[in-house]
């Protein structure tokens, strides 16, 4: 259940983020950077759910290690891919950072192959 739990965190995170980029960001950022931090809340929200989803799966068919992990990757994912590109969005993290978000993408990989040999 804490996969349920922190997924709908997470995309509740991710429509406040949204909002946010929306109504306060849009006059204060360059269309690029806006762009960057859109990508951050898209994959944000499409993990969030696909870690309820995960969670929710994992519960009704317990003994699935790998999918379960899976929804663990997502989360890293977002945290990683996702806040890297908030911050790299807002400056609030030097170029040489952005390594962190590959790193997040690759979380978001791992997690999607964890889960398709799991189901």
């Amino acid at each position: 259940m804490m996969l349920v739990r922190l997924g709908a965190i997470c995309a509740f995170l991710a429509v406040g983020l949204g909002a946010f980029g929306a109504h306060a960001l849009r006059s204060r950022l360059t269309e690029d950077k806006l762009k960057v931090y859109n990508t951050g809340v898209l994959y944000h929200l499409v993990h969030g759910v696909a870690a309820v989803a995960v969670g929710l799966f994992t519960v009704f068919r317990p003994g699935l290690g790998l999918v379960a992990d899976g929804g663990w990757c997502f989360l890293a994912g977002v945290v990683l891919f996702s806040g890297s590109l908030y911050l790299l969005a807002m400056q609030r993290l030097p170029g040489r950072w952005g390594f962190i978000t590959p790193v997040g993408g690759l979380f978001f990989l791992v997690g999607w192959i964890l889960v398709a040999l799991g189901a």
